[in-house]
Formats: structure tokens, C-alpha cells, sequence
């Protein structure tokens, strides 16, 4: 029920933001230019391709419901450039009909004047889309050394390599997803982590692709390991997890491990888990009543909610993504308000904290104001 209300929502927010703009656009166009039946059919096929193509992926996978999805995720990046544009353009519009101010150029001819300033319009988003897809496909490396004030027995340092939120599936495919697993593996860790949002909702375009051989390529001297994210519960969380171990990925969900002898790895279950499979994850203490905390405790937990528990809990370094930053601008104003941490790296008390704005992107292959990245986390012990 969880699920078809989120969609639900999302899906008629879609729609209202979708018709706004179709109604300004429309009336950029005048009403005896031949254009205009075109544009109204092209607009609705673009904005419902999404969830059209999502449909048609569950019933036929296809060449189809693939370019269905294509299309409708680039418009999702759209809608909301349309949208400030849009809103802009209706508050300048106000501004003018008090205390106006429109140059002549505009006032003498305003039918033509709506119509190519629509036209710049649509250049202007096509040329940020087309940019931020091109910043989506080159993630950066993020270094960072951290001093942990504890003794990890034989070993004196660690590489951990940390990706999130890869939502592997029809948008990130084994192309981009191979470029990523090669970047990983040129940074030559000790330790892959991958703290959630492994898999995108569904999982039969990551089993067509043969993801899976992908995620087997990926090499780390103590292994892979990974914690659910909340679109592994959306998509279906065992046949998530499933897939992910049959791949070499350990995937520890409400677990932990003590790697080497020297230190604790712990996964938990993502948040999202009683909203979508109607159970309750472990609290964070009886995660860890079990643990020697004279050792370092490294802990995944895809959403960075709670920082100060995982502080007062003796958490050394905390592992989180979730956020994307946003992932489009100006959203990451909004993402800032919601997460103490929405991107980046803190400290609280003795416990370190990142938070990925993650490496893939979901929706739309678009990033704007910030660039996908792997982290390379270098850790001294005492």
C-alpha cells in the first residue's frame, strides 16, 4: 500500500507540473501556426512515457519500454527547468501588469515575442539536460584520510572504496555501470563498500543485462559488502538481496562482521523497511550490544538520519548516501534542509561521518551542481 500511495503522489504531482507547462507552452504558440497539433501530441507522449515505459517494462521488455523510460526520465530533469522558467516568466508577467516595464520589442509584437522567447526556453533546458548528462557519466574520485583513535590489530591502515546509490537497471546499464566498476578498481582498496541503492526498483532489466557479471568484476582484498537501500525494499528487498549475494556481494542487513580479527563492519536494514515490508529494523544499540567497541566500527546506513546515536553508540565511522545532493539543482537547497549532513563529511564527537551524493543517478541520467562520485576513504588506526 506503501508503494501505490508514493507512486501515486508522484505521479500526480507529475501530472500537474506536466499540464502547467503544457498550458504555457501551448499558448506560446499562435493559434493559427500549424505547429500546434504537434506540439500536443508530442508533449503528452513525452510525459507519459515514463510511467508508460515503467508499465510496459513489467508486462514486455523491449527496445520499447526501454526508450519509453529513456525519454520519460530525461523529461523528469525537464519538468523542473520548465517549471522555473515557466514561473518565472508568469511572475515577470504580474510584475509588468502593475509596474510595467517590457521593452517595446516585447509590447509591439507579444505573439511573436512569447513564441520565440518559448523557443529559447526549450534550448536553454535542452542544453542543461545534455550537459548534465554528460556530468552524469564522469564520476570523480573523493579522497579522504581519517585518523580512528583505536587499535586495529594487524592492520595500521585501510583503504575503503565507497560507492552508493548506483541504481543499477535500464538507465544505468552495463556500459556506464562497467566504467564505474573499472574506476572502482583502479583505486586498488582493501574494502568495497556499497551502502544502499545497489539496484533500482525492478529487477529483470538488471538480470537482462547481466548486471550480475558487473558486480563480479568488482575487487577488494576483504571482499565486497554492501546494506540495503530504500529502493531495494521499493523493488522487492529478497529478491534484491538474493541477486546481489549470488554476485559476491555480502549484504549484510541488521548484521555484523568482525573482518580479519580487527575491526567491525555492520550493515543495517534501510529505514524504509517498515513502510514497505512491514517490519521494524533493529535499533542501533542492540545492533551493537554484541560488539567488542575496542575495536573500530565501521557502520552503513544508506539514509543519514540519527548521526548523534551513531556518535553516542561509539560508531567510529558512518557510511551513508541516500541524498544524491539533489541530484538536480536547485533541489539540493531542499535535501540541505531535510538531512544534517545532505552531502560531504563531518565529525561528531569521535565518530566520523560521510555522506555520498552517490555515484549513479536515479530518474534521470542528469546531474546538475554536483558531480556523481566514488569516495576513496584512507584510514589510519591507532
Amino acid at each position: 500500500m506503501s508503494v501505490v500511495i508514493f507512486f501515486g503522489m508522484f505521479l500526480l504531482i507529475m501530472g500537474l507540473i506536466s499540464f502547467y507547462i503544457y498550458i504555457r507552452g501551448l499558448q506560446s504558440i499562435p493559434k493559427d501556426a500549424s505547429l500546434r497539433y504537434p506540439y500536443i501530441i508530442v508533449f503528452w507522449i513525452i510525459a507519459c512515457s515514463f510511467i508508460g515505459g515503467r508499465l510496459l517494462e513489467r508486462v514486455w521488455p523491449s527496445f520499447l519500454s526501454d526508450l519509453f523510460i529513456w525519454i520519460g526520465s530525461f523529461w523528469i530533469a525537464a519538468m523542473i527547468y520548465f517549471l522555473i522558467a515557466v514561473v518565472s516568466l508568469d511572475v515577470l508577467r504580474i510584475i509588468n501588469h502593475f509596474f510595467p516595464f517590457f521593452p517595446s520589442a516585447i509590447t509591439k509584437n507579444y505573439a511573436q515575442a512569447k513564441y520565440f522567447i518559448g523557443a529559447a526556453v526549450m534550448g536553454l533546458v535542452g542544453v542543461i539536460l545534455l550537459a548534465g548528462h554528460i556530468n552524469s557519466l564522469i564520476p570523480r574520485i573523493r579522497k579522504l584520510d581519517l585518523s580512528i583513535a583505536k587499535p586495529a590489530g594487524a592492520f595500521k591502515s585501510l583503504k575503503i572504496a565507497m560507492a552508493s546509490d548506483i541504481h543499477l537497471g535500464t538507465i544505468v546499464g552495463r556500459s556506464r555501470f562497467d566504467h564505474i566498476v573499472e574506476k572502482i578498481n583502479s583505486l586498488d582498496a582493501d574494502l568495497v563498500l556499497l551502502p544502499g541503492d545497489i539496484v533500482d526498483e525492478d529487477l529483470r532489466p538488471v538480470i537482462k543485462q547481466n548486471l550480475g557479471e558487473s558486480l563480479r568484476n568488482i575487487k577488494a582484498r576483504l571482499g565486497v559488502y554492501a546494506a540495503t537501500g530504500n529502493h531495494e525494499h521499493i523493488g522487492g528487498v529478497e529478491k534484491a538481496c538474493a541477486y546481489l549475494t549470488d554476485h559476491n556481494i555480502v549484504v549484510l542487513r541488521d548484521e555484523s562482521i568482525k573482518i580479519g580479527g580487527s575491526f567491525y563492519l555492520v550493515g543495517r536494514e534501510d529505514r524504509a523497511v517498515g513502510r514497505f515490508d512491514g517490519y521494524q529494523r533493529k535499533s542501533l544499540p542492540e545492533l551493537l550490544e554484541d560488539i567488542d567497541k575496542k575495536y573500530p566500527i565501521i557502520l552503513m546506513d544508506h539514509q543519514p538520519f540519527g548521526l548523534s546515536e551513531a556518535a553516542a553508540e561509539g560508531v567510529d565511522l558512518q557510511l551513508s548516501g541516500h541524498t544524491h545532493y539533489g541530484q538536480l539543482w536547485p533541489v539540493n537547497y531542499i535535501v540541505r534542509r531535510v538531512y544534517e549532513v545532505a552531502w560531504g563529511y563531518k565529525k561528531i564527537g569521535n565518530t566520523h561521518f560521510y555522506v555520498s551524493n552517490g555515484v549513479g543517478t536515479w530518474g534521470p541520467p542528469v546531474r546538475v551542481g554536483n558531480r556523481p562520485e566514488i569516495v576513496l576513504l584512507h584510514l589510519t588506526f591507532q
